[in-house]
């Protein structure tokens, strides 16, 4: 699944998407010119399936939840404010969220 956000505050819309093969969640920013930096990658739990953006805890940065499929957990990646993230909390769910 794929989500498109400013995750970095600059006003432009950022890509953020689930990587199933490789059990990691990416970060494209927006050069602002129609163009993305490379890819910088989050290692999630196995089979991550979807994600989405939303702020967690309260403090003005959209942060990226995703869902395991194949481990049944949800993992939360918490913004540091640059467009980049904390190491990733996990929290078991149920069957294939």
């Amino acid at each position: 699944s794929v989500a498109v956000v400013d995750v970095n505050s600059d006003n432009k819309p950022d890509i953020i998407v689930a990587n199933t093969g490789s059990n990691t969640t990416g970060v494209l920013l927006n050069t602002g010119s129609g163009t993305f930096n490379a890819e910088t990658t989050y290692q999630v739990g196995f089979d991550p399936r979807s994600v989405a953006v939303v702020d967690v805890n309260s403090d003005n940065k959209p942060d990226i939840i995703v869902a395991n499929s194949g481990s049944n957990t949800v993992d939360i990646l918490l913004n540091t404010g640059t467009g980049t993230f904390n190491a990733q909390a996990s929290y078991s769910v149920g069957s294939l969220p």
